[in-house]
C-alpha cells in the first residue's frame, strides 16, 4: 500500500481549519458587537428625546426614557431645567458579548421646550 501526499494534506487542512475557527468566531462577534454599539446608541438619543418630551409635559422623565427603549437595556435620565426649555440627558449602558471588551455608556441628550 503507497502513500502519496494527498492523504497527508488532507489530514493537514483539516487541522488548519480547526485552528482557524476561533478567528473567525472572534471575528463574528466583533461584529455583532459593533452592531449592537450602534443599536444602543440609536436607543440612547430615543430615550432622550422622549425623556424631554415627557419632562416637558411635568411627567417623569425617567419613566419616559424607560418606556421608549427595549426593556432588556438600562437607561438613566436626568433632566434639567433652564429658562422656557428642558434638556434631559439620557444614558445607556453598553451590554458586551466579547469577553474583556468594556465600553463606556452611550450618551445622548435631548432639549423641548416647555409645555406650560
Amino acid at each position: 500500500m503507497s502513500y502519496d501526499g494527498r492523504v497527508r494534506d488532507r489530514g493537514q487542512v483539516a487541522i488548519e481549519y480547526l485552528g482557524f475557527i476561533p478567528i473567525l468566531i472572534l471575528v463574528a462577534m466583533a461584529g455583532v458587537q459593533l452592531g449592537l454599539i450602534a443599536y444602543t446608541a440609536q436607543q440612547a438619543g430615543t430615550a432622550a428625546r422622549a425623556g424631554a418630551r415627557a419632562a416637558s409635559l411635568d411627567e417623569s422623565a425617567q419613566d419616559g426614557c424607560v418606556n421608549a427603549i427595549s426593556d432588556w437595556l438600562s437607561v438613566t435620565c436626568v433632566p434639567a431645567e433652564g429658562g422656557d426649555e428642558v434638556t434631559v440627558t439620557a444614558t445607556v449602558e453598553i451590554p458586551s458579548i466579547v469577553p474583556g471588551w468594556n465600553f463606556d455608556p452611550a450618551r445622548k441628550t435631548a432639549t423641548m421646550p416647555l409645555d406650560h
